[in-house]
């Protein structure tokens, strides 16, 4: 399963950056396959294993501020893995 999720804090007048550093830093530290962009973080592994990283990111950004905005999308694909990569690679072979 990859989800692609973002979490950000609302209602602060100031940047989202530190918040959203930390909740990167939770998925960074699961040891779970993972990558971060502009607008999300992408994350590899079994549903519940991926769903405990997603709340616990949600639940530091939570302590920084009275409202979160969680967006997620998911891949759910039984019998898969390395696919963060894999759908990537395939893609660039068809762009060669």
């Amino acid at each position: 399963m990859i989800v692609a999720f973002s979490v950000s804090p609302l209602g602060e007048s100031a940047g989202v950056a530190e918040a959203v550093a930390k909740a990167v830093q939770v998925v960074r530290e699961s040891g779970l396959p993972n990558e971060t962009n502009a607008m999300f973080t992408l994350i590899e592994g079994e549903w519940d294993e991926v769903m405990a990283v997603v709340k616990r990111a949600t639940e530091v950004v939570q302590a920084e501020a009275p409202r979160v905005s969680l967006v997620l999308k998911a891949d759910i694909r039984p019998g898969h893995s390395g696919e963060l990569a894999g759908k990537v690679e395939r893609l660039e072979q068809h762009l060669r």
